[in-house]
Formats: structure tokens, C-alpha cells, sequence
């Protein structure tokens, strides 16, 4: 899918997401439906708009509601970037399809 067609999917969809980024310490994502996994180096986040990875030392999550999907991770953050695929929950995840 090319940026353009991403973009125009996006605004048809009327989604909004934010991510707030303050002095590569604190991150504030909003629009979070899902964290997928995380360690100290590593978080993957499931987003209306796809996978987050955000990437860095000593991270944590010291926020997590699903419920008004927000996520705050601190740490040192070093880089952050979305993957193109969007797993969808409604599909059941990996292990819903395996087990259909």
C-alpha cells in the first residue's frame, strides 16, 4: 500500500492518533488498542493505525488503559516506527486462527 492510498484510508476512517514524545524520555500514545510485547528494549504496540514498535533501554510502561486507549511508556526511547501490516483483534489474533 502505497503512502498515498494509506493516507486517504486513514482520512476516510476518521481516525486519530497521537504520539507525544517529551525529551526522548516519556512517550504518550493514544489511539493504543493492544500491547503485544515489551521488555526493557523493546515495546510493540497494536494501534488503530498498525504495529508500533518503539525501541530504546530501560523501558517501562507506567501506563496501560485499554479502555481509553493510552499508553505511556518511559525510558530512553531511541526509535519508534509502524509496520505495515495491522493486525486486526477481531480476527482472533494468531492463536484465533489457528484454533478455528
Amino acid at each position: 500500500m502505497s503512502i498515498e492510498e494509506r493516507k486517504n484510508q486513514i482520512q476516510k476512517s476518521n481516525i486519530i492518533q497521537n504520539l507525544i514524545l517529551e525529551s526522548r524520555e516519556k512517550l504518550n500514545i493514544t489511539g493504543a488498542l493492544d500491547v503485544l510485547s515489551f521488555d526493557d528494549q523493546i515495546v510493540i504496540v497494536q494501534t488503530h493505525l498498525g504495529l508500533l514498535t518503539v525501541k530504546g533501554e530501560d523501558l517501562r510502561i507506567s501506563k496501560l488503559n485499554i479502555d481509553s486507549e493510552e499508553v505511556i511508556i518511559d525510558g530512553n526511547i531511541s526509535s519508534m516506527g509502524y509496520s505495515d501490516k495491522n493486525f486486526e483483534k477481531k480476527d482472533g489474533g494468531f492463536l484465533g486462527k489457528i484454533f478455528k
